[in-house]
């Protein structure tokens, strides 16, 4: 009994780490109706700062902790409110949430960019060192608390009881909820609601500084993954609370905390519960409570009442655009393949072909999101841990049984379908927020349980998958194997296309218009999901076999991992969620772009040495771009591309393409009525093939579908 209160006391420090996470996603959600995906980055960001003028510049601790928690995370919440989250009050969660994730993605890099990404090794404390054992505890316990502990529970405490009070007894903390609820019905009582959205956000991001700062001496380094590592774990915390109640979510912090560490002194150290389910358990948590915690399923969503109706999102350009643009798109795009291929066939070296070929298997996984992203209606953040799933069920199928390579890509496709399958069954009863955390719970979940187990992934050394040999072709050859991977890409595109203009496609749509509707003419949502879900997971699965093949070996560390799942993500949202050629590009792109930054931007060094001569400044400017930086230039791009989401929930290259198009009808329309009418003749009537489509968003007639959400 006296070992289990140890542990369980042991585990104050670590709960009050979630509890303080938690507690400021629940302060972001509750003042801004923003779940906040972000809060890690903001985390990271303070933290850093802080990490360079308390160690690299040896500021005094009072000094160095105002500047990073008072003055740059309220100015970060600022910066975020006046920019972008002071348009999406009204918006949507999905808009929201793309939101976040493209800021998680762009701040961590914006930040490397600005104060270097050299490794910075044991972050200092927010505390002066003090021991804790002599004066806390007596001498014959062996339960020891250091001074980041004690600081971690003495903030977590403040925080929860100022918040606290701020809700129930401040004007203050009324008008914040209150402009949630409707910022349209505040300001009819005359409350300020874009002073009121700033000071919410200004104290959340304080939050989100104080947070960093106090947990980054956890780590041994200072990584924005392991921040939002953390954060997500702490989101159980968050979803037992019912992301309203602070209280609760401060409860439930601790229990987690706690139960975390009467788990770790409980088991074997050496055994594979220990190993493997410990450090899962926040994620396990997380996913059981957005299964079954009660009423969790019923909580609405914070909607304003007093929100226009927005028109849904345009029709996909190639379902309204008329015939003959149909017909010459697709002489034109199959024009641009085979030149395509034949450059680089014949131009193309070794390392440019080998990321045209990753770029367009990463294309068929982006597919998997067509489905249920942009069919579906569904934030699935889980898209690379079933392609994972796919790459080592072929590795194990070719390794335990010499089964034939190709064979083997097929089978784990349906392996990976029939994870897929369980997963949509108890998940898509969520909806929005919930839906895509347990989604994030499942790819952490399948990370820390399932990725160290030698009969999933191989263990620590991965499968070898060879390239197959089709009969006198070897896939070995990197030109055979990019005509393969655009063959399996087209034929890929077909199943979406097919799917999205089917019965299955209908269904959708008209479930992302009304779920009340749908059901009243007899549409099943469930069913509806369930196969949609079931289908990209298939796809996803198919796209991780054909990467462990491409690449040799099904490795989840350099092809699989959560966080670059979430890139995904991001990147073909920002481009376009329901078109095939944006999941084709945004492949491409995802592995072409930092390249050519890469390359382009190589010259610097060769010149400074080359021209010696070169002013001092010019030197000093050059030299100053750092090795790394075309990653950090694509990932922050990445970012921002998702932030125009909630402008363009169509995507950027679908509504470039509806405006191209929409240009070319009014051309051939006035084409016509000029070759066919005098100077005196009335102009007559678009053409039938024209006029029977729907109206293009982008020609300049007023109708319901031309315009976009945001």
């Amino acid at each position: 009994m006296e070992t289990l209160l140890e542990n369980a006391v042991r585990g104050i420090p670590t709960g009050c780490v979630f509890a303080l996470l938690a507690v400021g996603l629940v302060l972001t959600y509750k003042t801004s109706g923003v779940f906040n995906l972000a809060f890690g980055a903001q985390a990271y960001a303070s933290a850093a700062v802080f990490y360079v003028v308390r160690k690299d510049h040896e500021w005094p601790l009072l000094w160095a902790a105002l500047l990073a928690v008072v003055v740059v995370g309220p100015a970060i919440g600022l910066l975020l409110e006046r920019v972008l989250f002071r348009y999406l009050r009204t918006a949507g969660s999905m808009a929201k949430l793309v939101t976040s994730l493209g800021l998680l993605i762009a701040i961590p890099e914006v930040v490397k960019l600005v104060l270097g990404d050299e490794s910075r090794k044991n972050p200092p404390p927010l505390w002066y060192v003090m021991r804790t054992d002599e004066w806390l505890w007596p001498r014959n316990t062996s339960i020891v608390l250091d001074a980041g502990q004690i600081a971690t529970i003495a903030a977590t405490v403040t925080v929860v009881v100022a918040l606290v009070l701020l809700f129930r007894f401040s004007s203050l903390g009324l008008r914040m909820r209150a402009v949630v609820e409707s910022p349209r019905m505040a300001e009819l009582n005359g409350v300020d609601s874009e002073r009121v959205s700033m000071t919410s956000w200004m104290l959340s991001s304080l939050l989100a500084g104080l947070a960093g700062v106090l947990l980054a001496p956890l780590f041994a380094s200072l990584n924005p993954l392991d921040l939002f590592t953390l954060l997500v774990a702490a989101l159980a915390a968050t979803v037992f609370g019912g992301l309203t109640s602070i209280p609760l979510t401060f409860a439930g912090g601790l229990l987690l905390g706690v139960l975390q560490a009467v788990l770790a002194g409980s088991l074997p150290t050496d055994s594979i519960l220990a190993t493997g389910l410990r450090p899962a358990l926040p994620f396990l948590v997380l996913f059981l409570l957005l299964l079954f915690r009660p009423g969790l399923r019923s909580t609405r969503e914070v909607t304003d009442p007093l929100a226009t109706v927005e028109a849904p999102p345009p029709a996909p350009v190639a379902l309204v655009r008329p015939h003959w643009m149909t017909v010459g798109t697709r002489a034109f795009g199959a024009v641009v393949v085979a030149l395509g291929l034949a450059a680089c066939w014949f131009l193309l070296d070794g390392y440019w072909l080998g990321l045209v070929i990753s770029g367009i298997i990463l294309g068929i996984i982006m597919m998997s999101l067509i489905v249920v992203v942009g069919m579906g209606g569904m934030l699935s953040l889980c898209q690379a841990a079933l392609a994972a799933i796919g790459a080592f069920g072929t590795a194990q199928l070719v390794a335990a049984t010499g089964m034939s390579v190709l064979g083997a890509i097929v089978i784990g496709a349906v392996i990976a379908a029939g994870v897929g399958a369980l997963l949509a069954v108890p998940v898509v009863r969520l909806d929005g927020v919930y839906l895509a955390l347990a989604t994030l719970a499942f790819a952490l979940m399948f990370e820390s349980i399932f990725v160290p187990l030698s009969w999933v992934s191989g263990g620590a050394v991965p499968l070898s998958v060879p390239r197959p040999l089709i009969g006198p072709i070897d896939l070995a050859d990197d030109r055979w194997f990019l005509l393969f991977a655009v063959l399996c890409a087209a034929a890929v595109s077909a199943v979406v296309i097919r799917l999205r203009e089917g019965t299955t496609g209908r269904f959708l749509q008209a479930l992302q218009t009304s779920d009340v509707a749908a059901a009243s003419i007899g549409i099943s949502g469930r069913r509806s999901r369930v196969v949609a879900f079931t289908v990209a997971a298939a796809i996803a699965g198919f796209g991780g076999g054909l990467m462990a093949t491409y690449v040799g070996q099904a490795n989840y560390q350099s092809s699989f991992p959560y966080l670059i799942g979430l890139v995904w993500v991001a990147l073909l949202v920002s481009a376009g969620a329901r078109s095939v050629q944006a999941a084709v590009l945004s492949g491409l792109f995802f592995f072409l772009f930092p390249a050519i930054l890469t390359r382009l931007f190589t010259f610097p060094g060769n010149w400074v040495e080359s021209n010696p001569d070169a002013p001092s400044w010019v030197a000093s400017a050059l030299g100053a771009i750092q090795p790394n930086w075309a990653q950090s230039v694509a990932f922050i791009l990445f970012g921002i591309g998702a932030i125009t989401y909630a402008k363009h929930p169509e995507g950027s290259i679908e509504a470039q393409t509806a405006t191209s198009v929409g240009a070319i009808v009014r051309w051939v329309e006035r084409r016509r009525g000029d070759a066919g009418t005098g100077p005196s003749d009335p102009v007559p009537p678009p053409s039938p093939e024209v006029t029977d489509a729907p109206p293009l968003a982008g020609t300049g007639r007023p109708t319901a579908d031309s315009g976009s959400p945001g």
